[in-house]
């Protein structure tokens, strides 16, 4: 309990500072909502001052931050000033392609990752310096080129995937693989250094002497515990997913929270902007709680340690 209590106090103190850096980022940024929300349509200045009263644009900057937080704390996330619909409800209807998006480029980032190595680590030094040079390629690669590439190729050209949300789960392929390279090439290297270092442990020497197979060794045992490493990894990755997510959705022209999430920087739209920080900060506290709990699945001999 006192875990979970010092869990929920971290948690509340990452939202409170990300709120607080997003609601001064986007004060410092030049220029004016009440301007981005009118737009090119003529207004004077009494309109003009009428829609930053409105706004509460017209406030002293401490006050405005603190009706902003009264406001997050009744989950009250606002209205977005462009589209004029209620945040929760924008991101709502956005949330499920990211997720869609998120999850495929999840799975397939881990299936490559436990394959290669599982395969490469420890032995056939050719094949094991070939994947860590095309995993150098993959990780500098920008996700963009590498979305373009992979439309031009496959979609235009050879025809063998679909573009475009209406087609299906095959059009989820090519966004899912442009955002699980560079993701799966990282979790590729420290899984393979995790596993070679398991590999030099006495007790792959005992598992073996009991006759168990080269592959059944590595599947069972030293995968295991070279899962450790990827595994915290992957409480970082969750950010790289949710913004890569803003390119690959632009490249592909797939709806979701990362379109949303440019649009409303390039318009100010503040509340929308700091709703998508939020959400991204709720995400990145469950995930590294979850990451914290599967320490113990993955290592028992953190079952029984003090916390």
């Amino acid at each position: 309990m006192r875990w979970l209590l010092r869990r929920l106090a971290g948690g509340l103190g990452v939202l409170l500072g990300a709120a607080t850096v997003t609601f001064l980022a986007m004060e410092l940024i030049p220029g004016d909502p009440a301007r981005a929300l009118v737009g090119s349509a003529p207004a004077t200045p009494q309109t003009m001052a009428l829609i930053r009263h409105e706004m509460g644009l017209d406030l002293p900057l401490p006050v405005r931050y603190g009706h902003y937080l009264a406001r997050l704390a009744s989950g009250d996330l606002g209205r977005s000033y462009q589209l004029q619909q209620p945040v929760s409800a924008i991101i709502g209807e956005q949330v499920w392609p990211t997720v869609q998006l998120a999850l495929a480029a999840t799975l397939l980032a881990f299936a490559g990752a436990v394959l290669v190595a599982t395969l490469t680590a420890g032995r056939w030094r050719v094949a094991r310096g070939v994947a860590q040079a095309v995993e150098l390629v993959a990780v500098s690669t920008p996700s963009f080129w590498l979305g373009l590439l992979l439309l031009s190729v496959f979609a235009f050209r050879l025809r063998l995937v679909p573009v475009g949300v209406d087609q299906g789960p095959a059009a989820l392929i090519l966004p899912a693989v442009t955002l699980a390279v560079p993701v799966g090439a990282i979790l590729t290297q420290v899984l393979r250094d995790g596993m070679e270092g398991a590999l030099r442990q006495p007790f792959v020497v005992s598992v073996r002497a009991r006759g168990v197979g080269e592959l059944g060794v590595r599947a069972r045992h030293v995968l295991r515990h070279g899962l450790s490493p990827a595994v915290t990894l992957s409480g970082w990755l969750v950010g790289h997913l949710l913004g890569g997510a803003v390119l690959v959705e632009t490249v592909f022209a797939r709806p979701g929270l990362g379109r949303v999430t440019l649009a409303a920087i390039s318009s100010r739209d503040f509340p929308v902007v700091i709703a998508m920080v939020l959400f991204v900060a709720v995400v990145f506290v469950v995930v590294s709680t979850l990451v914290d709990g599967l320490y113990r699945v993955i290592d028992p001999r953190l079952r029984g340690a003090a916390p």
